[in-house]
């Protein structure tokens, strides 16, 4: 995301307390402390931010009133308005929350290991106590891996713009701080073919982050021509990813979104859901998850959204799921059965404009192949919605040109072909109706 300066400013005014606390924490008492203040100050917005708005200052008066006595502030202002823009990104909030799932296994690994020595009360085992803590970070590796699909990483790895360049930087910084971070993208190469022509061939490419400023190639995957040209670009930058994720389950994340250290504890809990017996012969495919809205507070529109959210993914969808068994995929964090739907065509249908809402084609897929979508309320995943009223008009217009696609689609006529009478007239209230 692009922290601009307006952003900046407001994300200063609704959260004063903890500005004022962070501030007060990093003032920097020499030049030398100033430049490396930077890099606290772009993260820190990076974390408060949601939406991916530029900005930028065109002259002093733009700037908010100030506290006279911070000089300083008042000095570099327009410094760290400018870095902020050209670095901050919400990945940076979305890649921290996701890694505290792999942290939660580092700590769950480590007390039970703990409780097996404590059990076994061996002198040895005490000895090897450092060689158990590697074991846990490498347990950790092989349980979770964090893909990230970004499209254009190749393109602003080799831009020539200060922007992309600077992009591309911070996505490289972030695969640093976190070792377990891979990169898919597409990667576009012109080569000379069989006739001496030059054609454009393109790969689907996995990188992670080497020492301490590298980027290291994992795997290259010739690809039949370029897939937005055949997709809606969302979902065909989850396609071109897929084959890079490995394990059974799948939990897909937009680039919105947030997570709690305390949530990511249950994370074992919920894949539980997969093998329990509750559910007979009817396994779960997709397991959905409820959203914690954070950014409730900015504004009153805000507040009306986050309330929509809420009496949607909470309140609603627990009914669609139990009584009415038409719930379907809407979105994020859901997690998905990854065998089950790898060999069932995917978690994205991707052509054009038909399948403008991505997501819940997914939910009808997995429906019609035989799949049980639960929805689960005791584990939470943050999410950002729209805080701007062109925002929230915008995405409104998607909901509805999305949902006028549907009833055109071969998904609705074969469900209702199948459902019973009951299940149908539900489908039919919940969906397109």
């Amino acid at each position: 995301m692009r922290m601009g300066y307006p952003s900046f400013s407001i994300c200063r005014k609704y959260i004063q307390d903890e500005w004022k606390n962070f501030f007060e924490r990093i003032r920097p008492k020499d030049e030398e402390s100033r430049k490396s203040m930077m890099d606290e100050i772009s993260r820190w917005a990076s974390y408060r931010g949601q939406t991916a708005k530029t900005g930028k200052v065109t002259n002093s008066t733009e700037r908010p009133k100030l506290d006279p006595k911070d000089e300083f502030l008042k000095a570099r202002m327009e410094d760290i308005s400018l870095w902020a823009s050209y670095r901050g990104q919400t990945l940076t909030r979305t890649v921290r929350g996701m890694m505290y799932y792999r942290r939660a296994l580092e700590i769950q690994c480590i007390q039970d290991k703990n409780a097996k020595l404590d059990h076994q009360r061996t002198n040895s085992s005490y000895q090897d106590g450092e060689s158990v803590a590697d074991m846990d970070l490498a347990i950790a590796d092989i349980k979770f891996t964090y893909v990230v699909s970004c499209q254009v990483y190749g393109m602003q790895k080799v831009s020539k713009d200060a922007k992309e360049k600077a992009r591309y930087l911070n996505i490289l910084n972030l695969m640093m701080m976190y070792p377990s971070l891979r990169i898919a993208y597409i990667d576009e190469v012109e080569a000379p073919n069989k006739d001496g022509m030059t054609e454009k061939t393109y790969y689907s490419v996995l990188v992670k982050g080497v020492g301490d400023k590298y980027d290291e190639e994992i795997y290259r995957i010739k690809l039949p021509g370029k897939p937005t040209n055949i997709g809606e670009g969302k979902p065909e930058n989850q396609n071109h990813a897929i084959i890079f994720t490995r394990g059974e389950a799948l939990q897909v994340i937009d680039m919105n979104q947030d997570n709690y250290l305390e949530e990511a504890f249950k994370m074992r809990n919920v894949l539980e859901e997969f093998e329990s017996t509750k559910y007979g012969k009817s396994k779960p495919t997709i397991l959905g998850l409820r959203e914690h809205i954070f950014t409730g507070s900015v504004s009153s529109l805000a507040w009306f959204m986050s309330n929509q959210e809420t009496s949607f993914v909470t309140i609603g969808q627990r009914v669609l799921a139990n009584p009415l068994k038409v719930r379907f995929h809407y979105g994020h964090p859901d997690i998905f059965d990854r065998l089950f739907h790898i060999t069932r065509g995917g978690i994205s249908k991707a052509s054009k404009t038909i399948n403008l809402s991505e997501d819940i084609f997914s939910g009808f897929n997995s429906t019609m192949r035989g799949g049980n979508i639960t929805h689960h309320e005791y584990m939470q995943v943050g999410k950002g919605r729209d805080v701007g009223m062109n925002q929230i008009s915008s995405f409104e217009a998607k909901v509805a040109n999305g949902n006028g696609e549907q009833t055109l689609s071969r998904d609705i006529y074969r469900l209702g072909r199948r459902f019973d009478f009951y299940r149908m007239l539900s489908f039919y209230f919940t969906t397109v109706g």
